[in-house]
């Protein structure tokens, strides 16, 4: 599987480059690339590089405070216990014809000239597009784990949906949301919750604050768990008491724009005409200047994963790419509406990854 993996990424490069250095450096500078050639779901591995080479081979280059976890790749494995042994197993692992690739989209530049010293004379190239490029295909591994993490999120928000009552705080619904995606197995939620009441739920990237559930509220969830290192992203929106028929137009507009942008993926359709697949149900509703965003991006080892569903981003899709779709309709002072699912992209159609009911629930 890391070999496939590293063969593929080689495969979206010039035949020049001879070996790619990833380097997984300290929060925040961390690289999902260095997961991903080395298949590594546990640890933390800071300030720890792997050097890959065309013909599906690496290296892990780590301390002795990873070395059993390391042990758990494919990969050939060096340790070190100082700066200078670390600085020796670079160099011999870099000791190969042709130029370095390196993804600069991730490593800090402090990082980048130390590298440079360490094999002076040798040419360093960008390598982050073909990185992301090839991570936007899904091995089987990667949608099994997926899967999971979609399960995972689903459960977890049926299990709060539960417990949620008038009264209840926004950052005690997250509470709960994060403590039964831990408790069914994930390794943390994958990007902060964003729980959000009432008008706060107008706000798309509102995280979750000390609003109290009133009913008639809008009750907006937006979270994911992280499973293996892979991510799932889901939203919901749920009405506190009975819906008004202001509340039921807008979810059914959403609902029916989701449904459609759904309903258009497959291999080989471009991302924007998904994208107005259902923007165009939304326009037509009379709400498309509260529409303020695009329908979806890339998900994987980080929840924006490359490529996405945008009028702007002339992207095409391919079979086993996973990518969000949610449409939401925002009213400031009002409230907001967005669903959201992963979807697998296969052959003829798509496959939704996180199952939740889409008929709007009162609570």
């Amino acid at each position: 599987m890391t070999g496939s993996r590293i063969k593929r990424i080689f495969g979206n490069l010039p035949d020049d480059i001879g070996a790619i250095l990833l380097y997984n450096g300290s929060e925040p500078h961390q690289d999902v690339n260095f997961f991903y050639v080395t298949d590594l779901t546990k640890g933390l591995f800071e300030n720890s590089a792997a050097v890959i080479y065309p013909d599906g081979t690496g290296t892990i280059i780590t301390s002795k405070l990873e070395e059993e976890s390391a042990g758990k790749s494919p990969l050939n494995l060096e340790i070190f216990s100082s700066k200078k042994e670390f600085r020796e197993c670079v160099k011999k692992a870099l000791d190969v014809d042709g130029k370095i690739g390196i993804n600069f989209e991730d490593m800090p530049h402090l990082s980048y000239r130390k590298f440079k010293y360490m094999v002076r004379g040798r040419k360093f190239v960008d390598v982050s597009e073909s990185l992301e490029k090839t991570r936007m295909i899904k091995d089987r591994t990667e949608i099994e784990r997926m899967k999971k993490a979609g399960k995972i999120a689903a459960e977890a928000l049926k299990a709060m949906t539960e417990s949620l009552r008038e009264g209840m705080a926004e950052y005690e619904a997250a509470a709960i949301l994060i403590y039964e995606m831990m408790k069914r197995g994930a390794t943390g939620p994958a990007f902060e919750t964003i729980s959000s009441f009432g008008e706060n739920s107008a706000e798309p990237h509102y995280t979750s604050g000390e609003r109290r559930l009133k009913k008639g509220d809008f009750a907006l969830f937006d979270f994911g768990a992280r499973y293996d290192r892979y991510n799932s992203d889901i939203t919901r929106t749920f009405v506190a008491g009975k819906a008004d028929k202001k509340q039921r137009e807008i979810y059914g507009i959403v609902k029916e724009a989701q449904m459609a942008g759904i309903d258009a993926i497959r291999d080989g359709v471009a991302g924007p005409e998904v994208d107005a697949a259902a923007r165009e149900i939304i326009e037509k509703a009379g709400y498309g200047d509260r529409f303020i965003h695009s329908l979806g991006h890339g998900l994987g080892l980080k929840v924006h994963d490359g490529g996405g569903l945008s009028p702007r981003m002339k992207m095409e899709l391919k079979e086993n790419m996973v990518l969000t779709v949610e449409p939401g309709i925002y009213i400031p002072g009002y409230g907001g509406v967005r669903i959201e699912d992963d979807v697998l992209v296969k052959k003829n159609r798509a496959e939704v990854l996180t199952e939740f009911p889409k008929e709007l629930i009162e609570l």
